[in-house]
């Protein structure tokens, strides 16, 4: 057992200091091992599917890890910084399912594999890189309370965008027939009216994650054609922010944004770095402050340095009470 200055690797010089966390050692990861830019990549089977976790040299405090919805190993060098970091990456194959209520059924028994068998955080942070978007987003709003934060890049938030679209009468790009016709079939649409009147789609979808406060990063391009921002990017950006939401936009001026180009590396390392830690603090300390009394305020100066925020336990009480003040919600133009 170790004491939770230890397994946060923050200083927690107030009451919890000294209080030891019941956790059973994690099983070692299993299945067909390979290189992958360094690190050691695991391929095995959850729920029937191919899923692939790359472990990190030495984890970092609270095990935290990176979920992407489709299309790993496109534009690497973030997931290379945060295995650097500590970070685990994640990925399961569920191609043509469009984040479909099955998509998020198999979702949701990787991550307890991963969570209850392999000890990793119970809050991963989410990548939705274009079609990506649709199962990150729809098993992030299935399980707002798991979700540290999620990252859109140029991600597809309303399947009536793509891979409808104009041919279908429901936005400007091109959308795919083919791809449409998969969608339909993932979903049991019996139609396209069907599949129209669906209210499921992620831009319809956010009350549960603006109440969770789950922080949102977005990456578009003005100029996308195909996934046009305006029906997904902008909608999220405007729904999101009525709802009290926290979303940060980074927006490439004049630019389609072939997904991975979007943001510069550093950004997205700091972003996962910052919610990432506070998700696993209040993650670990959960079912530790009850038992105290007073207010614990707490600060990751390395990390997160724009982060801080303070756990209060009203005398007498037996619930807690959050406060969580990250870096405020901006809109930059790069």
């Amino acid at each position: 057992m170790r004491s939770i200055v230890t397994t946060l690797g923050i200083g927690l010089c107030l009451v919890l200091t000294g209080t030891r966390l019941a956790a059973d050692e994690p099983a070692p990861f299993t299945g067909q091992t390979s290189q992958w830019n360094g690190f050691v990549k695991h391929d095995f089977e959850v729920d029937g599917r191919k899923v692939l976790v790359v472990t990190p040299e030495k984890a970092a405090p609270g095990r935290p890890w990176l979920w992407h919805g489709e299309f790993f190993g496109h534009k690497p060098a973030p997931d290379i910084a945060l295995l650097k970091q500590g970070f685990h990456i994640a990925y399961m194959n569920v191609p043509d399912l469009f984040g479909s209520p099955r998509a998020v059924a198999h979702w949701n028994e990787f991550y307890r594999v991963l969570t209850e068998t392999h000890g990793l955080s119970r809050k991963p942070a989410l990548v939705g890189l274009s079609r990506g978007g649709l199962y990150c987003y729809n098993w992030a709003i299935a399980n707002p309370d798991k979700v540290a934060c999620l990252y859109g890049d140029a991600p597809v938030c309303d399947f009536k965008s793509w891979p409808g679209g104009k041919p279908k009468g429901q936005g400007v790009g091109p959308g795919s027939a083919a791809e449409w016709a998969k969608l339909l079939k993932a979903h049991g649409f019996a139609d396209d009216a069907a599949a129209f009147a669906y209210p499921g789609n992620p831009v319809d979808s956010l009350a549960v994650l603006a109440k969770a406060k789950v922080p949102l990063l977005h990456v578009y391009g003005d100029a996308d054609e195909v996934v046009p921002w305006e029906e997904n990017t902008g909608k999220i950006a405007e729904r999101y922010k009525a709802l009290g939401g926290e979303i940060v936009l980074i927006a490439k001026q004049r630019s389609e944004v072939t997904p991975g180009f979007g943001v510069r590396v550093g950004d997205r390392v700091e972003f996962f770095q910052q919610v990432g830690v506070v998700a696993v603090v209040l993650d670990r300390l959960a079912p530790l402050v009850p038992r105290r009394r007073g207010t614990v305020h707490l600060a990751v100066p390395k990390t997160a340095p724009a982060i801080t925020f303070s756990i209060t336990l009203k005398p007498g009480s037996t619930r807690t009470s959050w406060k969580v003040r990250p870096t405020p919600a901006r809109e930059i133009s790069r």
